[in-house]
Order: structure tokens, then C-alpha cells, then sequence
């Protein structure tokens, strides 16, 4: 008697792991990455993605980590180091096919310190919502708050608000995460659909 409850007790717990949700971050969001996996997310492009040090890491090439998920209304929330030089970004609400990622089918937040025009660098939705002053990312690592509901995105970085603005062109799609020049390390990104 004892061997079968023991067996059925193996089963049960086996049962419970499949079917665990996905790790939880802070105030109920989910972890997409800790820094230590990109299960979560396709690839697109020629960067150089890859885990080191417990980070999500680029240096070369050009391309996009994209979530495997779709997302409408959401707050996201990302842990990102850049060096002065780097050119990156959160492209959400991309509503094309994964490979085509880019301005025109999705709302790109940058993280770009050293944009010719600054009034869409760091902070700022590039060609929707400008930023003054822009924020330096290079050099630190850096917390950048992403809230998309309806038509209304909000984006902050360090707790301080960059821009808040209405649009509507993009209503839902895939997120993706920019390597477009300098050193790129995301360490913690997590997401609540709203």
C-alpha cells in the first residue's frame, strides 16, 4: 500500500510541474527573461544574441529579440545596460511579420543617446512622441517602463516619465527588442497584459 501512494504522489507532483505557470515577477507580472534564457523570444536579423554573465547580450550585427506572444494592452518592464554608443530600443505593438520589424508597423521607444536629433532619442516614441530633455542611458544600468492601454502608451525610464501620448495606428503585435549598434544587455524583462 504504501508503494502505490507513493507512486501516486510522483504522479501528482510530476502533473503539478507541467503545470506551472510561468514565473512570476514583481506586482503579478510575468518574467520573460532573467537574463538566463531566451526561450520566450524568436530572433530576427543578424545580431549577435547570446547569454552571458546573466544577461541577454549583443555587440555586432543588427536585429530584434521578438516575444513569441502578441500583445494589445500591456505594461512591460525592462532592466537594460548600453554603452554610450549604442543604438536600441522596444519596438511594441509591431504588427507585421517578426522579420520586418521597423518603424512603420510598429511604435519604436529608443534607448539612443547619441540620435542626431535628440528630440527622439532616449525616452522618446521615434516620430510620435518627442522627449525634452532626453535622458542618458549609456554607461548604467537602466529600468525602462513601458504602459500601453487603448490608445494612450506612457513610457518612463528610472521611475521618471519621458512621454505620455495618444495614438492609434498600432493596436496589437509582437515586441521587439532593438541591437542596432554599441553593447546591448538586458537582464530582466517582464510583461502584464491589462
Amino acid at each position: 500500500m504504501l508503494r502505490g501512494s507513493t507512486i501516486a504522489l510522483a504522479v501528482l507532483l510530476a502533473g503539478a510541474a507541467f503545470a506551472a505557470p510561468a514565473p512570476q515577477g514583481q506586482g503579478g507580472m510575468t518574467m520573460l527573461t532573467d537574463g538566463s534564457s531566451m526561450d520566450n523570444f524568436d530572433t530576427t536579423g543578424n545580431a549577435n544574441w547570446r547569454i552571458a554573465e546573466r544577461t541577454v547580450v549583443a555587440d555586432r550585427g543588427n536585429g530584434f529579440l521578438v516575444t513569441k506572444q502578441s500583445y494589445g494592452d500591456f505594461r512591460l518592464r525592462a532592466e537594460v545596460w548600453v554603452d554610450d554608443i549604442a543604438n536600441s530600443g522596444i519596438f511594441i505593438r509591431c504588427d507585421g511579420p517578426a522579420a520586418n520589424i521597423g518603424g512603420g508597423n510598429c511604435y519604436e521607444v529608443n534607448i539612443f543617446d547619441t540620435r542626431p536629433d535628440p528630440s527622439y532619442g532616449t525616452g522618446a516614441i521615434v516620430n510620435v512622441a518627442k522627449v525634452n530633455p532626453m535622458p542618458k542611458a549609456g554607461l548604467n544600468w537602466n529600468v525602462m517602463e513601458i504602459e500601453a492601454r487603448g490608445d494612450q502608451m506612457i513610457v518612463k525610464l528610472n521611475g521618471k516619465q519621458t512621454v505620455s501620448v495618444r495614438d492609434n495606428k498600432h493596436a496589437r503585435g509582437r515586441i521587439g527588442f532593438q541591437y542596432g549598434g554599441g553593447v546591448v544587455r538586458w537582464r530582466k524583462i517582464e510583461i502584464q497584459p491589462l
